[in-house]
């Protein structure tokens, strides 16, 4: 029970970082994004990750014997936020979204922070990538002791 916990714990943050790298391709993809649906430029979106603590072993066998599965931990992404920093504004009249004095709203989006958290959520991801192959590892080696 505990290794498919692992593989639980591991898989959930795989999941949330390749999200979260999703989400800081779609900002950095509408950086200059002046209108959309909603009105107005485009806004940052967050990834908001919350802690799944494990359950505690008697919730986890009333589960099993009801037959129902819970989650083994991890974590699990809450929501995607819109960051509500204000819009840049830049001078330029002959935009077609500019206001009555030439004022554009752009999105507020900063390259060098998606830059920034693309980095952190790869780093996230490879060490996701390398506790799942050290667990893959230890289950391979568990089932050679058989022979």
């Amino acid at each position: 029970m505990a290794f498919m916990n692992s593989m639980s714990i591991v898989g959930s943050g795989m999941t949330a970082q390749q999200l979260r790298l999703d989400i800081i391709a779609e900002n950095i993809t509408n950086l200059n994004t002046t209108r959309t649906e909603a009105g107005g430029p485009y806004r940052r979106k967050l990834v908001v990750m919350e802690e799944q603590p494990l359950s505690p072993f008697r919730t986890i066998l009333q589960e099993r014997f009801n037959g129902v599965r819970g989650q083994g931990g991890g974590v699990r992404v809450t929501e995607i936020a819109e960051d509500d920093a204000p819009f840049k504004m830049v001078y330029d009249p002959t935009h077609p979204d500019a206001n009555g004095d030439g004022y554009v709203e752009l999105p507020n989006v900063d390259v060098v922070m998606e830059m920034a958290d693309a980095m952190a959520a790869n780093q996230a991801l490879a060490a996701d990538i390398t506790a799942f192959n050290v667990l893959k590892t230890v289950a391979a080696k568990g089932l050679e002791i058989g022979k």
